[in-house]
């Protein structure tokens, strides 16, 4: 399988709506989540606008799953 290829380079960050449809949660779930607190992928702020490290997702995806969890 091969690795996604963004078409604005391997090093693009992810908008929040990017990050969401990767995570296969909406929008405002991903929102909600920073909002209260709730663990969720580390966001950068860059003015007012808000970005994700594709790579810091992907590890916090896979620190959530049930088997990394079952300990």
């Amino acid at each position: 399988m091969e690795a996604q290829t963004c078409p604005h380079g391997p090093d693009r960050l992810w908008s929040p709506a990017e990050t969401a449809d990767y995570l296969g949660v909406p929008l405002a779930t991903l929102y909600r989540w920073r909002s209260v607190g709730s663990p969720s992928p580390e966001g950068i702020r860059l003015g007012r606008h808000l970005r994700f490290d594709p790579d810091k997702v992907r590890a916090w995806a896979a620190s959530r799953s049930d088997s990394s969890r079952a300990a």
